[in-house]
């Protein structure tokens, strides 16, 4: 009876965890093995020229292929019924060297039309160049590339294989980037700037103050992301609410600009990920004893010193979950930065929609995922590291 009853209460409790597995299975991990998995897969051009893959296996990669490597090309072009495929391939070869796309098309046309051609630089001299068939043999020589992870930070293999950066111009994924991690940044700052001051007087208050100050920081939360946003864009207009009264008061003699710019976007994303900050630092300020700074004040202690030296330390813990939040949620933003900001103000998130959406280039959207994915954990990594030390200590 005990072993039965033992055994009930397991499967009552795998049952009660069974929903939430299932979430974190169809829409975390599965999503996340996807992402992964296109990032690193190269089927196209494999699949669209399997026999080109093979009969280049033994080329020098110097000389013009033979005669042999011509045919095996032209006949996996002519057996390209699929034009969706043939548009695959045409753009990802073009990826990798610039003019396949009108070399791709003129020649599946003339092999097309003509089914004894064989001598491919005959019909373009561009075949002649062994650089469009060093990309054609590492395109279909293999389904698995570190391609696209390396130019999601502007790497490259060249033809011998090392990893080299691209040429000045071609991408801008690593300036991208590198803007993402210093707006997270500073809105990051921004918030613990409005966000600890505003916590703290939320954790001194009680009653209905308290409940309307929280309230307030609540509320956006339940207002739709787009909507906020939104809002922004008619505010920060030069004929929004805040040139408006600052032109009112006096303080400035025209529109000051707060949109298509890089302060927009920060005025913005601070306001909507103030309650990632605000929360994190509330729930820590009202675990401690409110008489801790009296104490340090009848010890002598003036205001600034007794905050720098009491409170601060206390509430540190809150503060660096509630930075942690804040920044990792302001790396993946996309709605604020392409409504408020200008061209120069975009950040990863926008590229990885341009290659979902615009180029259709699913390899490269997963692999700036992934790079963002990575630097997220190794930010949530090095928190629960601080963590488990301050635990220690």
């Amino acid at each position: 009876m005990t072993q039965q009853s033992g055994l009930s209460k397991r499967v009552k409790s795998c049952a009660l965890i069974a929903p939430l597995a299932l979430f974190l299975v169809f829409f975390f991990a599965a999503p996340l093995v996807t992402m992964m998995k296109t990032a690193v897969s190269d089927p196209v051009a494999s699949s669209a020229l399997p026999t080109v893959s093979r009969a280049l296996q033994e080329w020098d990669r110097a000389s013009t292929p033979s005669a042999d490597v011509q045919k095996a090309f032209a006949d996996d072009l002519r057996n390209i019924t699929d034009d969706e495929l043939f548009g695959d391939l045409v753009r990802r070869l073009n990826s990798a060297k610039s003019g396949f796309r009108t070399l791709l098309v003129k020649t599946r046309n003339a092999v097309a039309e003509d089914q004894a051609i064989t001598d491919l630089v005959a019909v373009d001299k561009r075949w002649r160049d062994s650089a469009f068939w060093i990309a054609v043999q590492d395109a279909a020589g293999a389904s698995l590339t570190d391609r696209n992870l390396l130019a999601a930070v502007d790497l490259q293999r060249d033809t011998g294989g090392a990893i080299v950066s691209m040429p000045e111009g071609t991408s801008a994924n690593r300036t991208t980037l590198f803007r993402t991690m210093i707006m997270a940044g500073v809105v990051t700052l921004c918030c613990i700037a409005v966000g600890l001051p505003f916590a703290m007087v939320a954790a001194s208050t009680t009653g209905w103050k308290r409940q309307l100050l929280l309230g307030a920081v609540l509320l956006p939360l339940w207002t739709s992301l787009l909507v906020r946003t939104a809002a922004w864009y008619i505010i920060l207009q030069d004929n929004g609410l805040i040139n408006l009264t600052l032109q009112t008061l006096g303080l400035t003699s025209g529109p000051v600009p707060l949109i298509f710019n890089r302060l927009g976007v920060v005025i913005a994303m601070t306001h909507v990920l103030l309650p990632f900050m605000v929360l994190p630092i509330f729930s820590v300020l009202i675990g401690i004893p409110k008489n801790l700074m009296p104490a340090a004040a009848s010890l002598g202690a003036p205001p600034i010193r007794a905050f720098l030296l009491v409170l601060l330390p206390l509430s540190l813990r809150g503060v660096v979950s509630g930075a942690l939040l804040v920044f990792m949620s302001a790396l993946g933003y996309y709605i604020t930065p392409a409504l408020i900001g200008g061209a120069k103000d975009q950040m990863i998130s926008s590229v990885i929609a341009y290659y979902a959406t615009g180029a259709a280039n699913w390899g490269m959207a997963g692999a700036l995922g992934i790079v963002l994915l990575a630097a997220t954990m190794i930010l949530y990594v090095v928190y629960l590291r601080l963590s488990s030390e301050e635990a220690r200590a």
